[in-house]
C-alpha cells in the first residue's frame, strides 16, 4: 500500500519551545497553538488552553473531528452525550467526532488543558474567530468584542463542522460566570449549521 505524500511540514521532527507557537485570544481565552494541522500533514492538532472561571461553551457537535482535553490546572465539568463528568488536574477526556459536547469551567481559577484534535483542523478555527495574542495572558478589553466574535463564529463554524445544538450547561454561581455566560447564550441562539 501507497503511503500519502506529507502535506506542509508533515514527515519532519517538531519542536517547539514553550511559548513560541502562534496564540490567539477567542472566546476570552489563551490559545497557544503547539502543532498545527499543517505540521501533522492534518493528522492531529494540539493546543495548550487557559480559561477563565465561567466560561460555557454551548451545547455542541464537531462533525469532522474527535477532541480531546488533559487538565493541567483547574476543573470543569463536561457533558458528553448524556453522561456528565467532573474534571480535575491529571484527567482526560477524548470524544468521538459527532458527539454532542458541551463544558462550563468550575472553580475560582483558570482551566489549562492540552486539547487534541483528530484530524488537526479543528484549531484553525480560532485564529478566524479571535485575534493574535499579544501577550501569554487571557485577553482583557484588548481581546475582540464578544458580538463582535460571536457574529465571526456564526460565520466561520459551519464551514468546520461546528454545530451548535443546545444551550451551555447550567450556571453555578461563580466568579466570572455572568459573563460567559450571556456570550455562551449568545452564540447558542444561533440556528444549528446542516451537516
Amino acid at each position: 500500500m501507497a503511503r500519502p505524500e506529507p502535506v506542509g511540514t508533515a514527515g519532519r521532527v517538531v519542536h517547539r519551545r514553550a511559548g513560541t507557537g502562534p496564540a490567539t485570544w477567542a472566546i476570552g481565552s489563551l490559545f497557544e497553538h503547539l502543532l498545527t494541522a499543517e505540521e501533522s500533514g492534518g493528522r492531529v492538532g494540539v493546543a495548550l488552553v487557559t480559561q477563565p472561571p465561567g466560561t460555557a461553551t454551548p451545547l455542541h457537535r464537531h462533525t469532522n473531528e474527535a477532541e480531546g482535553f488533559y487538565l493541567l490546572d483547574g476543573s470543569m465539568t463536561y457533558r458528553a452525550g448524556d453522561e456528565v463528568f467532573e474534571l480535575g488536574a491529571g484527567d482526560l477526556i477524548w470524544l468521538p467526532a459527532g458527539i454532542p459536547h458541551a463544558f462550563r469551567v468550575t472553580g475560582e481559577q483558570a482551566v489549562r488543558f492540552v486539547g487534541l484534535s483528530d484530524p488537526g483542523h479543528l484549531f484553525d478555527l480560532y485564529p478566524e474567530v479571535g485575534l493574535p495574542a499579544a501577550e501569554r495572558r487571557l485577553p482583557g478589553p484588548d481581546g475582540r468584542p464578544m458580538g463582535e466574535e460571536i457574529a465571526r463564529w456564526n460565520e466561520v463554524g459551519p464551514r468546520y463542522g461546528l454545530e451548535v445544538v443546545g444551550p451551555p450547561l447550567p450556571e453555578s454561581p461563580g466568579p466570572g460566570s455572568e459573563r460567559t455566560e450571556r456570550d455562551s447564550d449568545a452564540l447558542a441562539a444561533r440556528p444549528a449549521a446542516s451537516g
